[in-house]
């Protein structure tokens, strides 16, 4: 496969999603143990690492959480996995855990959806700025 940073959590998500970019930001900003890094799944690296985990994107439009060589998730598993790492208010998020995962992901899938028509649409990915560009793959 490529060289992908193996000390880093990566983060794969909808590029030209309104709401994904800014989750993305979010993320950036409460990241402060600085273990997260973005690709979008429409990008070149995205491509190969969807590739590699065998995920078939056109089947599951979502946000992946991929640790190298270790294990991915999916969905709402992902999103809960990232909130736990800010600590602090974040940490009550973990609640969700305590309902099965087919539940949560009807609500996030519902969200998923939903987020063009309620967020809107990018035509192309985000490019990053120059402060957060080292975030990037």
């Amino acid at each position: 496969m490529i060289d992908l940073p193996t000390n880093k959590k990566i983060i794969l998500f909808d590029g030209v999603c309104n709401f994904c970019n800014d989750a993305v930001l979010k993320i950036i900003h409460y990241d402060k143990k600085n273990q997260f890094v973005f690709t979008s799944l429409q990008s070149e690296i995205g491509i190969k690492i969807t590739n590699y985990l065998g995920i078939d994107t056109s089947k599951i439009d979502s946000i992946i959480l991929y640790e190298s060589s270790v294990s991915y998730d999916i969905k709402s598993s992902a999103a809960l996995k990232i909130m736990k790492e800010f600590g602090g208010f974040w940490s009550t998020s973990q609640i969700f855990w305590v309902f099965p995962e087919i539940l949560r992901n009807i609500i996030y899938d519902f969200i998923a959806k939903n987020r063009y028509k309620w967020f809107g649409k990018k035509e192309a990915c985000m490019i990053p700025t120059k402060e957060i560009q080292e975030k990037f793959l």
